[in-house]
């Protein structure tokens, strides 16, 4: 782990402010990392119904085998707030889960911030929504950021820290520090409409789309293909590595076939072409998007084997249940 950040402490209470599935998850996982916890929700009704879904849902991953029977004390330390002020009163770190509406998140951040304690850090967790634009809707912009997280929260390992331009360097830091401590694995981004992987999770299925539209495959084929190919290497490894491994003049004439074949908006990008008429090809050349040893190289490529080996036999050890019986 890196060393810790200097300076401020990490938060030790955090209120949540939206108790749908992300709230839920959020909440589960501040308090298994034993963080004091206030939820709240539009109303009381609807906050005391959301604990009682929490409990539900702890219990459901105590019985799977997910988390020990102790996981369902650690609950006591989430209590029920009546609103936004009660919640928020004396929280370290205040995230905002609420609907993904630009109205419904003004107003909730604004009530957010004229609330929490000065030293509070405030999140957002858009999955869409620029930070740049939902910052205008508090006066503490510097404290303020987007930590997005990804369904089901509690066991998907990424959080996207979003930056705005008026977020101080630290508080990013802390947040990164704070997120790696509790067991996640954050990657800090710039403002922009989808963020990162939105943007590239929604260009896949953009083209998932396309190929079923075209008559390519079918939704369940597509699906196969994603998931025993490329799919099978990402948990590894990203686009990037996985070009080096491949290829960087490999890639370049792939987009040169499509380009052909597809037209405009297929062009291999000119940073891919810059690469590559460099000499950067890759874990060949010893460089690529990233620069290789000899002993690297040969470390990598074994390691890739090893992991997609013990991936292989993982999947085996399951039954196939990624078909639907049917298809829309």
């Amino acid at each position: 782990m890196d060393e810790p950040v200097k300076g401020p402490a990490l938060p030790q209470s955090a209120a949540i402010i939206g108790a749908g599935t992300m709230g839920l998850g959020v909440a589960e996982t501040f308090a298994l990392a034993g963080l004091d916890v206030a939820l709240v929700d539009a109303t009381p009704v609807l906050t005391g119904r959301a604990l009682e879904r929490l409990d539900e849902r702890v219990r459901g991953h105590i019985d799977a085998g997910l988390l020990p029977a102790e996981a369902l004390e650690r609950l006591l330390s989430v209590r029920a707030a009546d609103d936004i002020a009660d919640a928020v009163q004396s929280a370290d770190l205040v995230l905002e889960a609420a609907p993904e509406s630009i109205e419904i998140k003004r107003e909730v951040l604004a009530e957010c911030d004229a609330r929490a304690p000065a030293a509070a850090i405030i999140a957002t967790n858009t999955s869409s929504l620029p930070i740049d634009e939902l910052a205008a809707f508090v006066q503490r912009k510097e404290r303020f950021l987007g930590m997005h997280w990804f369904n089901p929260p509690e066991w998907t390992p990424a959080v996207e820290i979003i930056r705005s331009e008026f977020t101080d360097p630290l508080i990013v830091e802390i947040a990164r520090e704070f997120l790696l401590r509790i067991g996640k694995r954050p990657a800090t981004v710039a403002s922009a409409p989808g963020f990162v992987a939105n943007r590239i999770q929604f260009a896949l299925f953009r083209e998932a789309l396309a190929c079923v539209e075209e008559g390519l495959a079918t939704p369940a084929d597509v699906d196969e293909l994603v998931r025993s190919s490329f799919g099978f290497r990402l948990p590894f490894y990203g686009p990037f590595q996985i070009a080096d491994m491949a290829g960087l003049d490999v890639y370049a004439s792939i987009f040169d076939v499509l380009s052909a074949g597809l037209g405009p908006g297929w062009e291999a990008p000119e940073l891919l072409r810059d690469i590559v008429a460099a000499g950067r090809l890759g874990t060949k050349s010893l460089a690529g998007f990233y620069d290789y040893s000899d002993d690297e190289r040969a470390a990598l490529l074994l390691e890739r084997d090893k992991r997609y080996a013990a991936l292989m036999r993982l999947l085996e050890a399951f039954p196939d249940q990624s078909k639907p019986r049917s298809e829309a």
